[in-house]
């Protein structure tokens, strides 16, 4: 496969999940600002936000106050940012536009309907839930399109390995949010404040229902972070995402062997093997913020090592 089809694959499925993930974040962030006593922490629920996706230059260099109107057409409309709804969207189709022979028409369909409901849309016309639905429901479509009607070729492992490692990185910035500013005061631990603060967390990943199947109905910090990091049951936890990206990266090694740098699978390899050897509490030891933020660099590191691996210097 050329390296340029393999990255516009690979960056479609990233720009889809990272659709997504902007969505959940705005919808995080509109459900908290319907609580009490959140403005002591830092700044506000929306700095937050803006500090988890590393935005907050951006907004501040467009948009003088922060607040939910502003912060909907940043985090969906705005075409300008690079990692709101509407451009992701964008940028995924275009991925699908370029490489168009590589998709089905089931897929391409699912994309081309995506961006163009949302390129109807004036901010403004729904709330953070429905506009959260809206997208998760297109990314869901998109997503189907893609496990029930492609080959298991090279082109889907690129594509699979986009969505895992975004998600991966999505799940730990949104569960990152909590830590940054949601939780004010330490006296505040173990309140009603701090366990409706986690279930808002898990209704915006759509795990709050598996989670009670799992943990039964004692919403903690400590049982939170382990379904969201730890739970190789759990689709959206870290500990799945990173053995689902090392699946495609060992799928692909098989295909390329020799051809290409073995670098993103095993720097992939030994991520799973460090989370595998990481209890709840050794994470709460080290800082649930430092943790988060060593494994989204460490993501970081595995997909700019899958783009030196299979995307510069082939034909």
């Amino acid at each position: 496969m050329l390296s340029r089809t393999a990255s516009n694959l690979f960056w479609l499925g990233r720009h889809m999940e990272r659709a997504e993930t902007a969505s959940r974040l705005f919808e995080v962030g509109a459900r908290i600002t319907l609580l009490p006593n959140t403005a002591e922490g830092y700044r506000n629920e929306w700095e937050s936000l803006l500090r988890a996706s590393a935005s907050s230059q951006l907004y501040k260099g467009k948009y003088a106050e922060v607040n939910e109107e502003n912060m909907e057409k940043f985090m969906i409309f705005d075409r300008d940012h690079q990692g709101s709804v509407a451009s992701c969207m964008y940028n995924a189709r275009e991925s699908g536009r370029i490489v168009r022979t590589a998709l089905t028409s089931r897929v391409w369909d699912a994309l081309n309907v995506a961006w163009q409901e949302l390129r109807a849309m004036d901010p403004g016309q729904e709330d953070a839930a429905d506009l959260a639905d809206m997208v998760a429901r297109h990314a869901s479509t998109v997503h189907g399109a893609i496990d029930g009607t492609q080959l298991r070729n090279d082109g889907f492992h690129f594509m699979k390995l986009g969505y895992a490692l975004e998600r991966a990185d999505s799940t730990a910035r949104v569960l990152d949010v909590k830590y940054f500013v949601l939780l004010p005061r330490v006296e505040f631990v173990g309140s009603g404040l701090d366990s409706y603060q986690w279930q808002v967390i898990l209704r915006a990943l759509s795990a709050h229902r598996s989670f009670h199947w799992a943990y039964g109905d004692d919403v903690s910090a400590g049982r939170v972070a382990h379904f969201l990091i730890l739970n190789g049951e759990a689709p959206r936890s870290l500990t799945t995402s990173v053995h689902e990206a090392l699946w495609h990266l060992d799928a692909l090694v098989r295909r390329y062997g020799d051809d290409v740098p073995h670098t993103a699978r095993d720097r992939a390899r030994g991520l799973v093997d460090r989370l595998g050897a990481l209890s709840i509490e050794d994470i709460f030891d080290e800082g649930l913020h430092e943790f988060l933020t060593d494994f989204i660099i460490e993501i970081g590191q595995i997909a700019n090592c899958v783009q030196t691996d299979y995307f510069y210097g082939r034909g």
